[in-house]
């Protein structure tokens, strides 16, 4: 296994190495700097690292960090830099235009405080303030009060209890990491699959219901999954700030068509048993709402930063608040400031999480400032090809890519490209619903990659059960993801431009 796992290392480091150091001609791309060889490089590192993952992808996103503090900024090794530097003050502007022995121009180095600040973007902080509202939401038992509360109104006919397993899951992983969302909701579930009949298929279309929810739901919000973190980072990075209010009223109701439609496509797969569809399903759950001091500092604040990002950037109520970014700042303060957050608590965040998009975002600034970017739109005939088999197909490689490695790291080496990509054809993609639509294409397609039990830790949490097959998974999981890209694409060309206003 060892070895195995040395030889997947060795192929990236030699796939690289090889961009590095192969004459420039050989990319097809005119006026390609020694700069932009290197991002190359180190961008074919991060892609096979993250696709073959011998080692953890975030790791991934760290190392493509030093790699480019060390290869392509004003900070890198000094025997990397040309030897034209003489001046201190024109350092940078006599290093790009500079030329190797070959003729290759040298290129211009990226400040090293623009590649760091990957580390402390925006939307970073966006994220990070999600996972501290789930850290104190699951510490003060907000979590199961919410589950309690909201399976209670469907009742026990066993068809709509699947239906409010689907809603309750997903609304939850709108806000929380779908991962815990995916254990959580299992553990409620656990006692009931097994009261169910062996025999039944009643609780294959149950146990795969949360799954699903958990997938589909992260839709519904910026920061329901990392690739709607890198989206939206992208665009903001390109002047396109969507606000949490607008990407709701798009991509709910997307998630809400698709959520049906996975409903309607389970009880038909696997139905109830007459005897169970008779006595019903009994749904307990275990915990209630706390009542302490610190209980009731979390619910108001979760209220409050929920109806901010919601509402608070939307036309009727003055834009009081229009950043996301800073609204998921507040409960990081009222939390820690109060004493709900210890630092303890901290280490609960999903860090790695927060790096892996950082390393995405720091790969875009190479491609962007080296003027890599433009480079490769300008080398690919994009405005010659028809802008609808450039945006579905772009999403149809993210979900077949998604499916056997991590969507965050889909998003992470796609969203790059794609931006620049299309803000290159910016005016061919505008009655396709934008730039936007086309990204944030991508985030919805890497959402709905879920066929297999390693397609999202949802997907394995589930198949532990070990009352799921792999072919059951694999037919629910392209059947609902192919209608959740026909819906969402359809909405995103129609109603891309109204909602979005790019």
């Amino acid at each position: 296994m060892e070895t195995k796992k040395l030889i997947t290392l060795l192929i990236p480091i030699i796939l690289a190495l090889g961009a590095w150091v192969i004459p420039v001609e050989w990319f097809g791309i005119p006026g390609l700097t020694v700069m932009e060889q290197r991002v190359i490089a180190i961008f074919l590192l991060a892609a096979a690292l993250w696709i073959t993952e011998p080692i953890p992808i975030w790791s991934t996103s760290v190392l493509t960090m030093v790699l480019m503090l060390l290869t392509v900024s004003d900070g890198s090794l000094s025997f990397l830099m040309t030897e034209a530097i003489k001046d201190p003050e024109n350092a940078k502007k006599i290093i790009a235009y500079a030329q190797t022995a070959s003729g290759q121009e040298f290129g211009m180095p990226i400040s090293a405080k623009t590649i760091m600040a990957a580390f402390a973007d925006p939307t970073i902080m966006l994220f990070m303030g999600g996972f501290i509202l789930a850290i104190a939401a699951t510490k003060y038992k907000m979590d199961a009060g919410l589950a309690k509360a909201l399976l209670k109104p469907f009742g026990k006919n066993p068809d709509i209890v699947l239906l409010g397993f689907l809603l309750v899951a997903a609304i939850f992983s709108m806000f929380m990491s779908n991962t815990a969302t995916a254990a959580m909701m299992l553990t409620i579930l656990t006692p009931v699959l097994a009261s169910l009949p062996a025999d039944g298929k009643g609780k294959i279309g149950l146990a795969l219901a949360i799954p699903i929810a958990c997938n589909v739901g992260g839709i519904g919000t910026p920061i329901g999954t990392p690739p709607n973190a890198i989206a939206k980072g992208y665009l903001e990075q390109n002047g396109m700030d969507i606000n949490f209010a607008d990407w709701m009223i798009l991509m709910v109701p997307i998630m809400l068509i698709i959520l049906f439609f996975a409903w309607q496509l389970l009880i038909r797969l696997f139905p109830f048993s007459p005897s169970v569809k008779q006595n019903g399903i009994k749904i307990e759950v275990e915990g209630n709402f706390e009542k302490s001091t610190k209980a009731y500092i979390v619910y108001i604040t979760f209220a409050v930063t929920v109806f901010l990002w919601v509402f608070g950037g939307l036309e009727i109520t003055g834009k009081f608040c229009p950043n996301a970014n800073i609204v998921a700042l507040l409960p990081f303060a009222v939390f820690t400031i109060t004493g709900v957050i210890t630092k303890k608590d901290l280490a609960s965040v999903d860090w790695d999480v927060l790096w892996l998009v950082a390393g995405g975002f720091a790969l875009g600034v190479g491609l962007d400032k080296t003027g890599l970017g433009k480079h490769l739109v300008e080398s690919i005939p994009l405005k010659t090809w028809p802008t609808l088999v450039m945006m579905i197909g772009a999403g149809l490689i993210c979900i077949v890519m998604s499916t056997f490695m991590s969507n965050s790291g889909t998003a992470a080496l796609l969203v790059p490209i794609l931006a620049a990509a299309g803000m290159g054809i910016k005016e061919n993609l505008a009655e396709f619903g934008g730039v936007p639509a086309l990204l944030i294409g991508v985030a919805l397609s890497a959402s709905l990659a879920m066929s297999l039990p390693i397609s999202t830790p949802p997907n394995a949490i589930a198949y532990s059960k070990k009352i799921i097959t792999t072919k059951d998974m694999a037919i629910v999981g392209i059947i609902v993801g192919l209608f959740g890209m026909v819906v969402g694409y359809g909405a995103l060309i129609l109603f891309g431009n109204a909602v979005f206003g790019n």
